[in-house]
């Protein structure tokens, strides 16, 4: 059965600065595409602007940023800020990867909608990107 663009949420996931392995952003890319989503994944070393500038060309519903290298928060605020100097501070943000405990009441304050990690079940993390997809096309009016 063919989705439409109105069905079928977007998520570009992405490997911000030095990180160099992405085996489980891979993972959680090929979860988002089976459960229905289109998944751009930007690949490694990516910075801020390009991932903002990729999920502005793809026209994307969530950004998901997968970071092992403790740099979180630098990477975030420069996306943020990125997102509102472009009139795009709509799109969702997820964070994954490895995060103290400590940082994630902060990312949440920056905006980031939620913080996943390697314990978290797939199917929990599918669940909830599709919800936020989903509140952000409501609050646009696209559903």
């Amino acid at each position: 059965m063919m989705t439409t663009r109105a069905q079928t949420f977007r998520i570009v996931v992405a490997k911000p600065g030095l990180d160099g392995h992405d085996r489980g952003v891979k993972i959680v890319a090929r979860a988002l595409r089976d459960a229905g989503m289109e998944v751009i994944y930007t690949g490694l070393h990516q910075t801020p602007e390009e991932i903002v500038e990729t999920a502005l060309q793809e026209d994307a519903d969530v950004i998901g940023v997968s970071i092992l290298s403790g740099a979180h928060m630098t990477v975030f605020p420069k996306i943020f800020g990125l997102l509102r100097e472009r009139g795009a501070d709509d799109i969702v943000v997820i964070a994954g990867g490895v995060i103290q405990v400590e940082d994630i009441p902060k990312l949440h304050e920056m905006g980031v909608s939620a913080v996943y990690d390697a314990e978290q079940p797939l199917q929990v993390l599918v669940g909830a990107v599709t919800r936020h997809a989903t509140e952000r096309r409501a609050r646009l009016g696209l559903v």
